[in-house]
Parts: structure tokens; sequence; C-alpha cells
């Protein structure tokens, strides 16, 4: 018997939203900001991780730390029915920094982080040769504002 998705609770998005701003926030701290027993709060994590809500801890950066590094977007349209294995592949290049699904002309969108413009060459050169992929169409990110 499959078992049933695990909805997280408002309590839940609380203390997930707790962690987006400080991931290294201390299970006392979580009780003490959200008002409910350290046990509580080192429950609710163990299930969130246990169910696969929250996958891990993350360091966050300031936007200018990584100046060098060569920002893209890229399109990517999927021939046929291949899309898992094209996810599957594209999951492997520790370049591709998230991936997305979309509609529209291209199927899906990945974010790309490169160190160099040669590294970023090759990583578009490894995408274009994934089999199922049809076309892309890539967007160096320029600056933030």
């Amino acid at each position: 018997m499959a078992s049933a998705k695990y909805i997280p609770d408002d309590l839940d998005r609380r203390i997930i939203g707790h962690l987006r701003a400080d991931g290294r926030a201390s299970l006392s701290k979580l009780s003490d900001v959200l008002g409910v027993a350290r046990g509580t709060v080192q429950n609710r994590l163990d299930r969130l991780i246990e169910t696969g809500t929250l996958m891990g801890f993350t360091v966050r950066v300031r936007e200018d730390y990584d100046e060098q590094t060569v920002h893209a977007v890229m399109m990517i349209e999927v021939v046929g029915k291949s899309t898992t294995q094209v996810i599957r592949k594209l999951r492997g290049l520790p370049e591709i920094y998230s991936l997305h699904t979309t509609n529209g002309n291209w199927d899906l969108v990945a974010n790309i982080r490169a160190i160099s413009l040669s590294d970023f060459d090759r990583v578009l050169r490894e995408v274009r040769m994934i089999d199922g992929v049809a076309n892309s169409e890539t967007s160096l990110l320029l600056s933030s504002l």
C-alpha cells in the first residue's frame, strides 16, 4: 500500500520559513521563536526530512560573493517522451543550479552557474549533446537589479 503524500501544516511552514532565513538556527532558538517545545521542533524536523519535504540545509551568500561566476538561463526543448532521461542527465551536471519544467515552446528551464566562460561553454556543449535535447536557447544573466 502506498503511503499518502505528507502535507505540511502551519507549524511546519513556520519552521521552514525560519530555516529559510537562518538555516543554522538551533532547535532551542526555533522553539523559542515558534512558541513550542524543543521536542516538537525536533519531531517536526525529523518528519519533514523523512518525508522529503525538507531535503537539506544550505548556505545563502551575498549576491556579490561570486561576481566572477557565469550565471545563465537555458531553455530546453525535449524530443518526444525523453523528458525523464534528459532531466536525469541534466541533474548530473553540477553546474545546473536548478531545473524547472515549464509550458510554452520550451519543456525545461535550467539555471546554470559556471566558474568561467570556458566552463560555461563546456556545459552548453554537454547539454546539447544529451540524447533527447532537440533545441536550446541560453541567455547570460549580466547583472541583478
